[in-house]
């Protein structure tokens, strides 16, 4: 009787097969992530001026709010029809409002007369709190202007009142819109910025919470 002779893969070969694509598909897609040069990672930095006032608070420094498009590490560009776009070759060194945070906290420490500043999570008790929203970290274009917007509240820690609040803005002009020269505006209108709460924080009226009885012992009778 005749045969075909068709050719039939065998059931080994099928299930090899079957368990190397992926494998192959995740290769290929990773070599296509990993293309192209890593970002150079930006700073920001801290003002050292020495500035006079508020002796004897404590501040709690709290880390800014901000839209999604602000909470990332990217270096944005805005346009003037308010389209968003980001800087490639660059990035900042943490998630931005954390580090706008952590280097509040330091122009604090190193300007001020605040007996002592810190992040909500130290567990320290306070006499304020700065709640903030951060506005605006962009390049605006065409004028080609590093601009930041920070609105910031001093909240009583005790009952929760606000005691006063402002906007604080500041812009320096970008050289040229890459990511080197947008990040050193950037942080130089930062330093304008945090430097002015600063002042302000510290020629305020700030609420003190009472210190607790140390004494210990029995009243006198």
């Amino acid at each position: 009787m005749y045969r075909s002779s068709v050719f039939s893969p065998s059931a080994d070969r099928v299930r090899s097969f079957l368990r190397l694509t992926p494998v192959a598909v995740l290769a290929m897609l990773a070599g296509a992530c990993s293309s192209g040069p890593t970002p150079t990672t930006y700073d920001l930095s801290a003002p050292t001026s020495r500035i006079r006032g508020a002796a004897g608070v404590q501040v709690l420094v709290n880390e800014p709010a901000a839209l999604q498009s602000l909470s990332t590490q990217q270096i944005i560009v805005k346009d003037a029809s308010g389209a968003i776009t980001f800087l490639g070759g660059g990035q900042w060194a943490d998630n931005l409002p954390r580090l706008i945070q952590t280097r509040l906290i330091n122009t604090f420490e190193n300007a001020s007369q605040l007996r002592g500043v810190s992040r909500p999570s130290s567990g320290a008790v306070a006499d304020v709190q700065l709640i903030s929203e951060l506005r605006r970290f962009e390049v605006s274009t065409p004028d080609n202007m590093a601009v930041v917007e920070i609105a910031v509240k001093i909240v009583n820690d005790a009952n929760g009142r606000i005691v006063s609040g402002r906007i604080f803005r500041g812009q320096v002009p970008v050289a040229a819109v890459d990511a080197a020269n947008a990040a050193r505006s950037l942080d130089e209108a930062l330093s304008v910025v945090m430097l002015d709460i600063v002042r302000w924080v510290s020629g305020s009226r700030l609420p003190r919470r009472e210190e607790p009885d140390q004494a210990g012992g029995s009243p006198p009778a």
